[in-house]
């Protein structure tokens, strides 16, 4: 994932979890809000209590592909994706369709509240 689709600084994740628009489920919660940058960003949160550092830095590099292959970052939202204990009880592709499911959810969403489409 490119650095330009990168949340890094605290006071931007500061403001879009302050928004308090969230999904969760077993082994995410994503907190999105609308951007004026043009495209979408993303920024990760991996808790201490998931592990050492080594696994933390590969957990955000497995969540840096899934979101690239999830995530549409045409769209100008900010997305903070935070990693629950429950992620290291999955495989990789059972984590990547988590992501999935709960980032359409939050599309669907988007969609049916501003009455643009209809939910299939």
């Amino acid at each position: 994932m490119k650095k330009k689709y990168r949340l890094k600084k605290n006071e931007d994740f500061s403001k879009v979890i302050s928004k308090k628009n969230s999904l969760v489920n077993s082994s995410f919660i994503i907190y999105k809000d609308k951007n004026d940058v043009g495209h979408g960003r993303v920024g990760i949160s991996v808790s201490k209590k998931l592990g050492i550092a080594v696994i933390r830095n590969k957990i955000k590099r497995q969540l840096r592909m899934m979101i690239m292959n999830c995530f549409d970052l045409e769209e100008s939202y900010d997305y903070v994706v935070i990693v629950r204990k429950n992620y290291l009880n999955h495989e990789y592709i059972e984590n990547k369709n988590e992501l999935k499911s709960l980032y359409n959810k939050i599309r669907k969403r988007r969609i049916n509240t501003h009455g643009f489409g209809q939910q299939n």
